[in-house]
Formats: C-alpha cells, sequence, structure tokens
C-alpha cells in the first residue's frame, strides 16, 4: 500500500531570528515534522540548540517535535527532552554501548514518546540490530553530523534498504526510515525508493526562493519514486 513520504525540515537552517514565522511557513506547506538537531560539541563538532528553545518551540506547533540528538551522553539528558516537550527522541548508536541503547529506547517508550536510533555514515545497519524491533523509527544519516548544507553520500540509499530488509525480518513493518543530509530534488527518489518513509530538508526548504514549493517538489519526487517502484512489483 502507498504511503505519502513525510518531510521534516530541519531547523538547523532556518532563519534563527524569525524563527517562528519559518515554522508557521512549513507547517502551512504540509511538512510532518520539525526536525531539530542538537549538538554538544564533542560528539560533533558544533553547537547548536536545546533545552530552551524545545520548550518554546513545543506549543507554538503542531508538527511532530522530532529531536535529534546528536550528543554524548543522551542517556543523562533524555529526562530534560523528554520534559521539554519532544514527541520523538533519536538517539546515536555510536555513543551508547548495546546495553545503554537498549535503555535507551526503553526509557523513551516509558515516557510515552517515540525513539529513535540514528546511523552515521561509516556505521553498520547491523549496529541497530539490538533495538531494531522496537524502534518507531531509524534515521540513516547520508552526510556526517555535525553541520548543514553538505553533499548526499552517493550510495546512502543501498543502506536504506538493509535496514529496510532488517525491519522487515524482525517484524517491525512499521518502523519509519528516515534519512537525514543532503536531500532535495535530485536525491529523494533514491532514497524513498530504497523504503525511507521521512525526508530531513535543511537548505533544499529553507534557503529556497519558495521554501513552500520546494518542500512541495521533494515530496513530490520521493512519492513518485515510491510509486513507480510499487507498479513495478504488480
Amino acid at each position: 500500500m502507498f504511503q505519502p513520504v513525510k518531510i521534516a525540515p530541519s531547523i538547523l537552517s532556518a532563519n534563527f531570528l524569525d524563527l517562528g514565522a519559518d515554522i508557521a511557513l512549513i507547517e502551512r506547506a504540509g511538512a510532518a515534522f520539525v526536525h531539530i538537531d542538537v549538538m554538544d560539541g564533542h560528539f560533533v563538532p558544533n553547537l547548536t540548540m536545546g533545552v530552551p528553545l524545545l520548550k518554546q518551540l513545543k506549543p507554538a506547533t503542531s508538527l511532530v517535535c522530532d529531536v535529534h540528538l546528536m550528543i554524548d551522553n543522551p542517556l543523562v539528558e533524555l529526562p530534560w527532552f523528554i520534559d521539554a516537550g519532544a514527541d520523538l527522541l533519536n538517539v546515536h548508536v555510536e555513543a551508547l554501548s548495546e546495553a545503554d541503547l537498549v535503555r535507551a529506547i526503553a526509557q523513551i517508550h516509558e515516557a510515552g514518546l517515540m525513539a529513535a536510533a540514528a546511523l552515521k555514515p561509516k556505521t553498520p545497519p547491523s549496529a541497530l540490530a539490538p533495538v531494531i524491533a522496537d524502534l518507531d523509527m531509524a534515521l540513516v544519516m547520508s552526510v556526517e553530523p555535525g553541520f548543514s548544507g553538505q553533499s548526499y553520500m552517493a550510495g546512502s540509499e543501498t543502506k536504506v534498504a538493509e535496514v529496510a530488509a532488517m525491519a522487515r525480518a524482525a517484524g517491525n513493518e512499521a518502523m519509519l526510515i528516515q534519512v537525514d543530509g543532503g536531500i532535495g530534488t535530485a536525491t529523494a527518489p533514491l532514497v524513498a525508493a530504497a523504503g525511507a518513509d521521512v525526508l530531513v530538508c535543511g537548505n533544499a526548504v529553507f534557503a529556497a526562493p519558495d521554501p513552500a514549493e520546494a518542500l512541495a517538489a521533494v515530496r513530490d519526487a520521493a512519492d513518485a519514486a515510491r510509486l513507480a517502484v510499487l507498479d513495478a512489483c504488480a
């Protein structure tokens, strides 16, 4: 059954001096998530937003607040973001031992939130094995995390397909697959055809002359690719 692709604009690329207007814009344009990149300057070489921003953002939007924790101590900070109003918390497998990854996903679920786990480009899909049956979403990074505006790493769609196959094998066909990094009209079809459900877009949306039009163009390109796969399998 066809499921339209969801777009999750990353506010790392938004105008911080008029963030409320940019979030209202993407909501009107049909975004499903608002992607919030949290960076600590340790796990990745950059510092971005955190709990105070999320607390103000949450009551200002009806979009799913998708919090991507690029931090080296997620078990310590998960309660902060749970209390601040996150709807979905995404932890990096590289920041946690196998046992702590299991604990983190359980902690997120116990709080009533959606739980996701993220993979850096060089991390194999097998790192998701301890939790894949329990995930609401897996995030495949198609750039090295830390900065917006990077180019898509060729071949990332292969990893998306591998994660999709793992989820099916684990009996978790409802798990969403998100892709983050260099996503635009040229790359969205590649990952959507491979099984991606949620596409993080930064500059492709916010740097466009018409962000709403750009968002729709990425979504339409991805949906066309998914439909082509379904037609080929029919």
